[in-house]
């Protein structure tokens, strides 16, 4: 039987994150008593417009194997509270992702985790890891499904199109997700900016964090001063894309052909290859990539999913990871993902 239970954190500017851990009773105890095919912990989380419903199902279906689920809700999203500060997806990388890690191998002390992760999920983790590099050893696996964070614009329609969500958002001061049919939650103009302006500046800078306020021990408490971003030039601020081989978890990436503005595969692809070393032979016309080049994340795997590939759908932002065609042919290829890496040394 399936059981639900919600635990709220707090983050270090007091907000409160609500992860939701989903499991089943039975199944549960019958991995724990199997010494050589354990249940693992799985984190998932969402992206923008976004609540736990998006993470739900797939976390259900991975309960029925006898994992564990955590659900992490972004800050003002879902049961988690609204800040008294604008917020951005690195706010959501820094201190909602810190406090869900913190209560997962701190307090819990869980002894293994898996990570999923949809959109913009997967843009938080990335900054997370490379703002605190000693969980990266800790994480036996990740799934990414439709996460891009500076390739959206393939085609001059889709830099019109960011441009004029730009203006639209900055005009009304958000975008009405449940009037468009995006999601639950609507999203303010400061939150979606950062988007925006990876996509147009085709860049990973952050919106805080200066060069010399990280190094390979992670993010240091200097880029915490006040004031920060009014007084550094763009060029000063740290680019999290000097630093993402240095996540060695291996990654499974996921994209849709239908996919044609949030995360297009071309867009997908080009955040997949930048974990990988510059030697690689990936081709965006390949829709399945094993990267065999000879360094530390030659493990990782990109998939594209589409009807001309012999896949069930072409599928698109949403419907990559909750769609009854994704429910049948890519699910248990996650499942099998975490199945493969359950066993990797921490």
């Amino acid at each position: 039987m399936l059981t639900e239970n919600v635990s709220f954190v707090s983050t270090k500017d007091t907000v409160k994150i609500a992860i939701w851990e989903v499991f089943d009773n039975e199944k549960s105890h019958q991995r724990s008593n199997d010494a050589a095919n354990k249940g693992q912990n799985i984190f998932l989380t969402h992206g923008t417009f976004s609540d736990k419903k998006t993470c739900l199902r797939i976390a259900e279906y991975l309960a029925g194997f006898g994992h564990h689920c955590y659900i992490m809700e972004w800050r003002a999203h879902g049961a988690s509270s609204n800040p008294k500060d604008k917020f951005n997806f690195e706010t959501v990388a820094t201190y909602d992702f810190a406090a869900a890690f913190a209560y997962l191998f701190s307090e819990l002390k869980l002894s293994n985790l898996h990570c999923v992760t949809h959109s913009g999920g997967g843009a938080c983790l990335t900054m997370f890891l490379i703002q605190h590099p000693h969980y990266i050893d800790k994480i036996n696996s990740v799934s990414m499904f439709a996460c891009q964070v500076y390739g959206a614009i393939v085609s001059p329609k889709n830099h019109f199109k960011i441009v004029a969500a730009k203006l639209f958002t900055r005009l009304f001061g958000y975008i009405p997700a449940k009037k468009l049919k995006l999601g639950p939650i609507n999203e303010n103009y400061y939150t979606m900016n950062q988007w925006y302006e990876w996509n147009l500046h085709k860049n990973f800078h952050s919106s805080f964090i200066e060069q010399n306020d990280i190094d390979a021990n992670g993010i240091k408490k200097s880029a915490f001063d006040s004031n920060r971003q009014q007084s550094a030039a763009d060029s000063e601020f740290f680019d999290y894309r000097q630093y993402m081989p240095t996540i060695t978890t291996p990654i499974y990436a996921i994209s849709a052909k239908g996919d044609k503005f949030i995360s297009p595969t071309q867009g997908c692809l080009s955040l997949f290859n930048d974990f990988n070393q510059p030697t690689n032979n990936s081709s965006p016309n390949n829709n399945f990539v094993n990267n065999n080049s000879p360094n530390n994340n030659s493990a990782n795997v990109f998939r594209e999913y589409a009807l001309s590939h012999g896949d069930l759908d072409d599928y698109n932002h949403s419907r990559i990871l909750n769609s009854r065609p994704a429910a049948k042919e890519i699910w248990p290829t996650v499942a099998a993902w975490i199945d493969k890496h359950a066993g990797r040394s921490a």
